[in-house]
């Protein structure tokens, strides 16, 4: 690529103009916004899994049952749907809906999914029975991460650029990041991006072995912080070249103007104690945004209220922003860790605090951390919000971080 190329490409535009999302606190976009500013988590005490851990954690659960979900996105009965497949494909429509695409492949459009759950929902049912049931066969095929993409990609009609990340909680933001880039790039023109992630036997079993499920409401960033609570959702956004936006007068819900990823390579599962991955992350998406540090207004922290990460990462944002840290918080206290969704589902959040002037609240948040004594939001912020940053940090040290701006 020429210099002049290379330059036009690092000051191409990406904007946002649609998203979709469903979560343990709404099941659209304003209904995540509602509860949001009303402060209602939506954690709660499991019901939709049968688990001898039903009464000893706590999780946010999507409320639509599978048999809701087929009947709403009208699928054919006996086809091979995994809840990865449903809650992705109802985010991934409501995003192209608010996005006011009528013909999805008008444009070189993709479509970039994250997950790490795949089809283990249905994996972890009839795994016992694939040598000798035949119905429970039809299953093999939906386990592995891309049969989710793949579904959801052929129910859009979309029959461009199709693939799955799967880098544990930082999916979906590399999702994104991927999408930029490839618009960037003039590979496409428009990207639908995001990630998806049922509960499951098998991620709240991998969990509890970890030892860091909490049996109450998770505290982000709190001294006494217990563990983390699971969530499932999905969430996808539109990206769309700045061609389109003048091409159709668009109206554009934000901008993502940086983004950078690291990796902490330190362990397979803990963030190292100065937090370089995150540090890394933050300081390279500052420098494609062109920001200062004093211009972050927000940041969506991952925050997941575990010993290791939140400590870990309040000193990368000590290390980034010295002693003027910006007003920030988790909203993991409201749906519970996503995994592989997080990101996308924090990046819906970001929009909207920019779109709204606000700061969500850190719910449950009681008393700092010693080392770094940072404080959190804790109850609604009314302000002037030009860029937010968001964090989602995954296991093997994968590290990413997004800036949002107006």
């Amino acid at each position: 690529m020429k210099k002049t190329d290379q330059n036009k490409a690092l000051n191409t535009k990406i904007a946002i103009t649609g998203m979709g999302i469903i979560s343990a606190i709404g099941n659209s976009v304003p209904e995540n916004l509602e509860a949001l500013l009303a402060s209602r988590s939506g954690i709660t005490s499991i019901s939709s899994l049968q688990t001898h851990h039903a009464n000893s954690i706590k999780v946010g659960e999507v409320k639509l049952t599978n048999t809701q979900l087929i009947d709403i996105l009208n699928i054919p009965k006996n086809s091979v749907f995994t809840r990865t497949a449903l809650l992705g494909l109802y985010a991934a429509k409501h995003a192209v809906s608010s996005a006011n695409i009528t013909s999805v492949n008008a444009y070189k459009t993709g479509f970039i999914s994250s997950t790490s759950v795949g089809g283990m929902d249905k994996t972890e049912r009839h795994l016992k029975e694939f040598s000798s049931n035949r119905e429970s066969q039809k299953y093999i095929n939906s386990h592995h991460a891309g049969d989710s993409t793949q579904k959801i990609a052929d129910a859009l009609g979309i029959t461009g650029f199709v693939t799955t990340i799967s880098t544990a909680c930082s999916s979906a933001a590399n999702a994104i990041m991927l999408g930029a880039r490839l618009i960037k790039a003039g590979i496409l023109d428009r990207v639908i991006v995001g990630g998806v992630d049922p509960l499951s036997k098998f991620t709240i079993n991998g969990f509890k072995t970890l030892m860091i499920l909490s049996d109450s409401d998770c505290r982000p960033f709190d001294a006494d912080r217990t563990g983390l609570n699971l969530g499932e959702a999905a969430a996808y956004l539109v990206l769309e070249s700045q061609d389109i936006i003048d091409k159709e007068d668009k109206k554009v819900l934000a901008y993502l103007s940086g983004y950078g990823n690291a990796n902490d390579a330190f362990h397979q599962t803990a963030s190292s104690e100065n937090g370089d991955g995150a540090f890394l992350a933050m300081q390279k998406a500052l420098k494609m945004a062109q920001l200062d540090p004093d211009e972050i207004n927000y940041i969506n922290a991952h925050g997941t209220a575990t010993a290791n990460n939140d400590l870990s990462e309040s000193v990368a944002i000590k290390r980034v922003f010295g002693n003027s840290v910006p007003d920030f918080s988790s909203t993991k206290a409201f749906t519970g860790h996503t995994l592989a969704a997080a990101g996308a589902i924090e990046a819906v959040y970001s929009v909207l605090a920019l779109q709204e002037n606000v700061v969500f609240p850190n719910l449950s948040f009681k008393t700092p951390i010693a080392t770094t004594l940072l404080h959190p939001v804790t109850t609604v912020k009314r302000k002037d919000i030009q860029n937010v940053l968001s964090n989602s940090f995954g296991f093997g040290g994968n590290c990413s971080t997004l800036i949002f701006s107006k």
